[in-house]
């Protein structure tokens, strides 16, 4: 299991993530998100690697999710990851899926820390 960066360019916690992987000198698959959704099943996986609920790791601020009422949907989980991985922007972002099988939402350096300690 190699390491992966769920990543968005234009992030700048995601360039971050990013940078901090560089610099670490980790090998790791870069996975653009949005270009490359992911299936509800590579998501599912992600979410139990992470520990996770998809509420957990909805971007509830985004225009797409006011549209839908994200924020006070049902918590039906087979839902709301059917709703985020067809509209990937939803996901929170960037996601490090280390390759011991530990992964994290690294928005902060001691998360991307963390991923880098497990991965």
């Amino acid at each position: 299991m190699s390491t992966e960066l769920w990543h968005n360019p234009r992030c700048s916690k995601s360039r971050a993530a990013k940078a901090a992987l560089d610099e670490a000198g980790v090998e790791y698959v870069e996975r653009r998100y949005l270009d490359e959704p992911p299936t509800a099943e590579e998501f599912t996986a992600v979410l139990e690697r992470i520990g996770a609920e998809p509420w957990d790791v909805a971007r509830l601020n985004e225009p797409v999710a006011k549209e839908l009422g994200l924020k006070d949907m049902e918590r039906d989980r087979a839902r709301w990851i059917e709703i985020m991985v067809a509209n990937p922007s939803l996901i929170q972002r960037p996601i490090v899926l280390g390759g011991s099988g530990a992964a994290v939402v690294a928005r902060d350096p001691e998360s991307v820390r963390k991923a880098l300690d497990t991965a």
